[in-house]
């Protein structure tokens, strides 16, 4: 009986013990600068990781709506070379893009591109339903559905087997501009007006708030395990926790160094910035 309450106290103390001490804080991630390109681009809005080696970068060259066919796309290499500058020209304000197998598809102001990677060329075109469209973003899901924010318009589109579609919209999107479809059953929004990354079921059109208080959110890309990486187009990169939590890696606000439509390239650990008007993109490495 003695021994019983010895173990029983033992017991007691130890669980005591372990309430009070505190649960270990993840490391707080650190963003260390690798390099960053000349400044020959010209307004880099997105940069777009190919899976091999290749970064490709849209080019507005020009106000952010404008029709004036001056806008390109360059390719960069993973060690921040430029490539080809105008690997293909003569669109209108490029923003988003996301590939799907030999496909580029680019937003174009009012209309969204298929481009064939093989030779540059634009190989078809969609055009946005109504006046003052302003499509930003793209995104392509697994199997191949291709998702579009209208950030003016508070709009989704959605291309799915050759079918254009406005496919969700309404002040609730809370203008739109990142997106990013997990798999084939969520798709990640941010809300530029609310500064909040939320989240959409695309069965259910259910949408859920993961995380607020980013201001101007912008690209969207996934670090694993359900986080994270979102950018400000003023100047900020923050890491979003599964859980919700958030921690700001990136603030260039005071030296008035956007942060516009980001990639990460996770076999390098390479996070890719493109600064806007500053003409250039700059490489982070995660630690």
């Amino acid at each position: 009986m003695k021994n019983f309450n010895l173990f029983a106290a033992i017991a007691i103390v130890t669980s005591s013990l372990v309430a009070l001490t505190p649960p270990v804080r993840p490391k707080p991630i650190k963003l260390v600068k690798v390099w960053e390109t000349d400044t020959t681009l010209r307004t880099p809005e997105s940069v777009l990781y190919d899976g091999n080696n290749t970064l490709y970068v849209a080019n507005i060259d020009g106000k952010s709506d404008s029709l004036d066919g001056s806008g390109f796309i360059s390719k960069v290499s993973l060690d921040g070379k430029i490539e080809n500058l105008r690997w293909t020209s003569g669109l209108n304000a490029p923003k988003g893009m996301g590939l799907y197998k030999d496909k580029l598809y680019v937003t174009d102001v009012y209309r969204l591109l298929c481009i064939n990677t093989t030779n540059g060329q634009a190989e078809k075109t969609w055009d946005a339903v109504g006046k003052g469209a302003f499509l930003n973003d793209v995104t392509v899901a697994k199997d191949g559905t291709v998702y579009v924010s209208d950030s003016r318009a508070d709009k989704i589109y959605r291309l799915k087997d050759g079918k254009w579609e406005v496919w969700m919209e309404g002040e609730q999107l809370n203008k739109p501009n990142g997106v990013l479809a997990v798999g084939n059953d969520k798709l990640m929004i941010g809300s530029t007006k609310i500064g909040a990354l939320r989240s959409v079921d695309l069965a259910s059109k259910t949408m859920t708030t993961l995380a607020d208080g980013m201001a101007a959110t912008d690209g969207i890309v996934p670090e694993g395990k359900g986080n994270y990486f979102v950018s400000d187009w003023n100047g900020q990169v923050f890491h979003v926790n599964a859980d919700g939590t958030k921690e700001q890696l990136l603030d260039t606000r005071e030296q008035k160094i956007n942060s516009a439509d980001i990639d990460y390239v996770a076999k390098k650990k390479l996070l890719i910035v493109p600064t806007f008007f500053k003409n250039k993109l700059v490489a982070y490495r995660v630690e």
